[in-house]
């Protein structure tokens, strides 16, 4: 068994890696605070554990792992705006990805929690 979930963290470390070096980096041109204003569905990509420790004012948490499958229980308009953040970027763009993959087409990776606390913080 420990061989087995050897295997499961080799691949998602893998799955990052390529992730980060190949694509899904952060939309750094995309209006986030004006989105979020226009209604954006804000998903948190990090782990429950992660989001309790803080988040977002009204994200949601839906794990990167998990968000392609999860994402129909919340919005069923596929060009609905979504924006996906996480600890650095590298789970949101795995999650942005997904969700492409999925069929929803205004995906938006804010990147880091940190980022996001900047883009939404009051001038």
């Amino acid at each position: 068994m420990k061989t087995v979930a050897k295997y499961g963290m080799a691949l998602v470390v893998m799955v990052l890696l390529a992730n980060l070096l190949f694509g899904g980096g952060v939309d750094k041109d995309a209006d986030i605070p004006t989105l979020v204003k226009n209604g954006a569905l804000v998903i948190d990509t990090r782990t429950p554990g992660e989001f309790g420790s803080g988040h977002i004012e009204g994200a949601i948490n839906i794990p990167y792992d998990i968000v392609a499958r999860a994402i129909d229980q919340r919005i069923t308009d596929k060009s609905k705006s979504i924006i996906v953040y996480c600890h650095s970027g590298a789970r949101s763009g795995a999650a942005k990805e997904a969700l492409a993959n999925a069929g929803y087409t205004n995906v938006v990776n804010a990147g880091s929690l940190n980022r996001m606390r900047k883009l939404m913080a009051p001038d």
